[in-house]
């Protein structure tokens, strides 16, 4: 086995998964494992919870399959853009379709009329993402529409938050005489201050106008779901009849200032060895394009067989940080594709010993401050070339 490796630990995916069920109760729970479970092993971490949750979410087609093909029998969702050449795929696998154009919807119903199967779908409603999904001032033509597909069964019906995880920007609200959305702006310079919301409530809103379409025309409610992982934390009349957590069921939080309402913790520590160690004199430069040089006195100078090929980025050179021994220690020189260098000191540290690059005292938001990216980036750019060991 490869020295570097991703350590997954699945009882902790349970733990988290258990802690957010609990928070949200009585909503049932989309666990989304896109993008290879957030960088965490599909193959390891979809069959272990599934006994846990009621749904998977997923981007893409394949992903699904993929998961199908794992064994795996709970409703799956896909929630990205779907092309209509797709279609059959759904059927063949037993996925929920994510209705989220006219087109889509009229071709999905013709085609589960051909087949003579029924095909789930979740109706996507774009309360301001601007991604996919129907405005919700256009969605009443697209709900009757729904209604007329008579070989289809609209299961559920939803929309995506877009500032869910930051810290609530506060607006006014006022209760128009028209339907018609309203941006932020507008709503801010009403004279009608009586109401104070976020964006993320301004969303809400929207879409529960949406839903109100049921309620006019006396029928049943699709299951609705609004929530991410921010949503979770700071919508809690958001929650419905069901949540889809994704970073914050790898125990990671949406965001730095939200609130820690959930205990939930990050289920993955990324290890390596020390592949050379080394003396290295005064006056020496370490890697490509001489960035960094020995200093003072002598120092030992150990390489690490990771690189940013496996996703540790080339911008986090002289930034990022190490734990060997439980001892924190600067990476220096140019990060190589396969390779990167740490300044031990005078310690003795040997070819063999184990390092943690991310974990263990590491956080994914140190890691992703390091690369300026997001956590998000850090944990779905390693890469594939990266064993998971599943514990």
């Amino acid at each position: 086995m490869r020295p570097t490796y991703l350590e997954i630990n699945l009882n902790q995916l349970k733990q988290n998964i258990e802690a957010i069920r609990a928070h949200v109760a009585p909503a049932k729970v989309m666990t989304m494992v896109k993008a290879n479970a957030y960088g965490h092993g599909l193959e390891g971490v979809a069959p272990f919870i599934e006994p846990f949750v009621d749904y998977f979410g997923v981007a893409l087609v394949e992903e699904a399959i993929q998961l199908r093909e794992l064994g795996l029998t709970k409703p799956i969702l896909v929630a990205g853009g779907i092309f209509i050449e797709q279609l059959p795929l759904f059927f063949e696998h037993d996925l929920t379709l994510t209705a989220s154009s006219f087109d889509l919807l009229t071709a999905a119903d013709q085609l589960a009329e051909s087949t003579r199967k029924r095909l789930k779908v979740h109706l996507k409603i774009d309360t301001g993402m601007e991604r996919v999904g129907l405005h919700e001032y256009e969605a009443g033509e697209f709900l009757e529409k729904s209604l007329a597909c008579s070989h289809l069964e609209v299961e559920g019906i939803y929309t995506h938050l877009a500032n869910s995880e930051v810290a609530p920007v506060i607006a006014r609200r006022v209760f128009a005489p028209t339907k018609q959305s309203r941006t932020l702006q507008e709503i801010a310079s009403s004279d009608e201050r009586h109401l104070a919301m976020t964006a993320a409530s301004l969303q809400l809103e929207r879409f529960q106008e949406v839903l109100r379409f049921y309620e006019k025309n006396s029928l049943p409610m699709p299951m609705r779901h609004v929530c991410n992982s921010g949503g979770i934390l700071n919508l809690p009349e958001a929650h419905l009849d069901l949540v889809r957590p994704g970073v914050l069921f790898y125990g990671v939080y949406p965001a730095r200032d939200i609130g820690k309402k959930i205990d939930v913790k990050p289920a993955l520590t990324w290890k390596s060895q020390v592949a050379y160690s080394k003396i290295t004199l005064p006056g020496r430069s370490v890697s490509y394009g001489s960035l960094w040089q020995v200093e003072g006195s002598p120092k030992r100078i150990v390489t690490i067989p990771c690189g940013y090929a496996d996703g540790y980025f080339r911008r986090m050179t002289n930034q990022a940080r190490v734990v060997i021994h439980g001892k924190s220690y600067s990476q220096v020189g140019r990060i190589c594709m396969d390779q990167f260098m740490v300044d031990v000191g005078a310690d003795d540290v040997k070819a063999g010993d184990e390092v943690t690059l991310l974990g263990g005292g590491i956080t994914a938001e140190e890691f992703a401050d390091w690369a300026g990216t997001n956590e998000y980036e850090v944990m779905t750019s390693i890469s594939a070339r990266v064993p998971r060991v599943f514990v």
